[in-house]
């Protein structure tokens, strides 16, 4: 395979320690999670006998087979030797960190009798929802009257407090998606009166590995869970990764799982694990009603949209500013004040440039992109909060900025525009590789959103925030029929969303699914509709027909006719609808929706759309999809390299493949030069899916950070690249 020079994306994976220490802890006790071969009960019980110097925490027997331990890192090695033992995952804990306002959202989503204190209300009353997140601040007065319990996946205790200043970068983030969903105080979540537990699996810096996810959705359900909501997820575009495996099995057992798509938009193929999985609310990201601020020349009648960091404080200038340009904020900013400060991202913090701008009197600061595209940062370091208000903004726009500070003085003016029901720009897009499903299924408020953290309230925004939204709205419908089951209440939620439209035209079903949440809708609907988007799958011949059944359930108390509208016909494809049927009330029907496709009247890539189910003055909006012959997806994703755990001389990888795939090379280069290093593997004739291995330390070559180019020549015999930064260490 030709080597590619060319580097054009980094995307950073993070090979992180082995193993990491207790919090409170003083003694080296450490812990682990193992994956085991047979009864998981028996294994317990062998370790105990044979190894009392080892504690084990928990069994793991329905979502995965596996034990979590505590001991000493000398005792925990010996575990390597174990038959019993498949895989050893640590225990990871690394860093992160993201007033009172009432949340907007709320009311905005709830028609105004489901606000009212009567007896009709519907608060979530009885419903146990479990928040897999980064953990809970139990004591906050707005959720300590919902919290009931948890467990800590990281430290493998009872305690599922957010991570504290003295473990580490402290956390937020679980605690401000709790409030959204159940805060009873100064705010008012979507649910408050559900039951609230707290399940920390992410650990100091919000991180923690796909293990620690997967234990904490079996702790979950053994505890009688009813709705799960995991605003969490990795860049993995697969049904098949392990998280959404153990996703789908928690469904199966009865459990509802709503999941945040991602914050990788806008572009199409982001949505990642697991979120991806099949059974699974994933949840976009919509606006709820806002004030945008936006910078405008009057002069240029030119618009300058602008994105708020995390962290960062409203923009609410009001009047024209003079703008200053000071590079990537490497060297100290003077003549600041009372100025806008632009700032192009680079090697420097977004914290560390906010603070000099701040510190040099600004009023503001603007940061503008190296890359197309659209970027996410935060303002939060742990040094300290930054006063004055922080925006991005794209490459274009910044550039054309520039070129204005640097020709005189020049000032701008910032304009506020109000809106709502937009696709959120940072919302992660579908459709999922290998099956080529439509997610997000539904969208939900998660802009601009206000809610509770350890010590007060602040605002964030992203698919954790509109994740919740849902997690909310669905526990107000348990609580009104609490004996349908997760496929109904999910089909309820989707069967009554509004479609959201852009200017005259609904957006793409892979930006909105079913459209946005109506909860009082839901708990009203007539009809439920199971699987109402339509996923075709991929054409891969000259003419291919393809299926898909729906059910539909009609929960009134009347007879009801439906019957399918034929769209307009367009070049290629060729509808086949059942006639109209009617529905008993409580009579459920399934129905196949077929589609005749001619590939070579299309363009290669997605195709997608909507259909319409029509019920006398009623009409549902479907989405459909298909993927004719190729697309624009990522053929490789979620390379990682690391020591094999329990060893010093082998080390492990692991990648996704979509599709089936004839080569994969992995291509090591210094860099900074990017000068050809050597090959680290050739590997052939793959199958779809995970694929991982070991590699002998004799066979890596030296040590060093790498930037790995991932060569995939398809069955097609086209080459595919895809770079990620490795990095290989040996232990001392």
């Amino acid at each position: 395979m030709k080597r590619t020079h060319i580097i054009t994306t980094i995307v950073t994976i993070i090979i992180a320690t082995l193993l990491s220490p207790l919090k409170g802890i003083a003694v080296e006790e450490q812990s682990i999670i193992i994956e085991v071969d047979g009864d998981p009960a028996q294994q317990k019980e062998y370790i105990e006998n044979h190894y009392p110097y080892i504690e084990v925490v928990q069994v793991y027997d329905t979502i995965f087979t596996g034990l979590a331990l505590k001991g000493s890192p000398s005792n925990l090695q010996r575990m390597g030797s174990m038959e019993f033992v498949k895989k050893a995952y640590p225990v990871r804990t690394y860093e992160t960190n993201t007033e009172a306002n009432p949340n907007k959202s709320i009311p905005f989503l709830m028609e105004e009798k489901y606000q009212q204190k009567n007896s009709t209300d519907y608060t979530g009353e009885g419903v146990k929802i479990g928040v897999i997140d980064t953990g809970v601040d139990y004591r906050h007065p707005d959720l300590k009257k919902n919290y009931k319990g948890g467990y800590d996946l990281v430290d493998l205790d009872d305690d599922p407090l957010e991570t504290q200043p003295e473990q580490g970068i402290p956390t937020m983030h679980g605690t401000h998606v709790s409030g959204i969903i159940a805060a009873d105080g100064n705010m008012k979540g979507i649910a408050p009166d559900a039951d609230l537990y707290g399940y920390r699996a992410l650990g100091p810096g919000g991180r923690g590995t796909s293990i620690q996810v997967i234990a904490a959705i079996e702790k979950a359900v053994k505890d009688g869970m009813d709705i799960i909501n995991m605003s969490l997820g990795n860049s993995v575009n697969g049904p098949d990764w392990p998280t959404s495996i153990a996703v789908n099995k928690a469904i199966k057992l009865g459990v509802s799982v709503v999941i945040a798509n991602g914050n990788a938009g806008p572009s199409n193929w982001t949505v990642g694990s697991p979120a991806t999985a099949t059974n699974a609310i994933s949840v976009g990201a919509s606006t709820p009603p806002l004030e945008i601020p936006f910078l405008y020349d009057s002069f240029e009648d030119k618009q300058i949209i602008m994105s708020p960091l995390l962290g960062s404080k409203p923009w609410n200038l009001q009047k024209d500013y003079p703008i200053t340009y000071e590079g990537i904020g490497n060297k100290e900013i003077t003549g600041a004040r009372g100025k806008i400060v632009l700032l192009q991202r680079g090697k420097v913090p977004f914290a560390e440039k906010a603070r000099k701008a701040e510190q040099a009197g600004a009023e503001a600061v603007i940061i503008f992109n190296n890359e197309e595209g659209p970027f996410q940062g935060s303002v939060s370091d742990g040094k300290g909060e930054i006063t004055i208000p922080v925006a991005a903004i794209s490459q274009k726009d910044g550039q054309w900025l520039k070129q204005q500070a640097n020709q005189s003085k020049y000032w701008i003016d910032t304009k506020y525009k109000k809106t709502k029901d937009q696709i959120a720009g940072f919302s992660s897009r579908g459709p999922v590789t290998a099956n080529w499903h439509i997610k997000p299924e539904i969208v939900a408020p998660g802009a601009a959103i206000m809610s509770t953290v350890p010590g007060g309230y602040q605002e964030l925004q992203g698919t954790s925030m509109a994740s919740p939204h849902v997690a909310g709205g669905l526990a107000l419908v348990k609580q009104a029929h609490p004996d349908w089951t997760p496929a109904q209440l999910k089909g309820a939620l989707l069967t009554s969303a509004l479609p959201l439209t852009k200017g005259e035209q609904l957006y793409d079903p892979i930006d909105q699914g079913m459209g946005r949440m109506q909860p009082d809708k839901a708990i009203e609907t007539d009809l439920i509709i199971t699987n109402p988007l339509l996923a075709f799958g991929k054409v891969e011949k000259l003419k291919e027909k393809h299926s898909v059944q729906m059910q539909l359930e009609n929960v009134s108390d009347q007879e009801k006719t439906y019957y399918f509208e034929v769209p307009e016909q367009k070049q290629g494809l060729r509808w086949y609808f059942p006639k109209s049927f009617t529905l008993k009330p409580g009579e459920k029907k399934t129905v196949e929706v077929e589609l005749a496709i001619t590939s070579s009247g299309l363009d290669t890539g997605i195709h997608q759309g909507w259909i319409t189910l029509n019920q006398g003055s009623k009409s549902y909006k479907l989405p459909y999809l298909f993927l004719n012959k190729d697309g624009e997806f990522p053929k490789a994703m979620g390379m990682e390299f690391s020591l094999k755990q329990f060893s010093d001389d082998q080390y492990q990888y692991r990648l996704y493949l979509p599709e089936k795939t004839e080569q994969v090379t992995v291509d090591l280069y210094d860099p900074n030069s990017l000068s050809f290093e050597r090959t680290l593997l050739e590997l052939e004739d793959l199958a779809q899916g995970i694929i991982e291995g070991s590699m002998e330390k004799r066979d890596i070559g030296k040590q060093g950070e790498y930037l790995a180019n991932i060569s995939i020549e398809t069955k097609d015999g086209k080459i595919h690249h895809y770079q990620t930064t490795l990095q290989i260490a040996f232990p001392e």
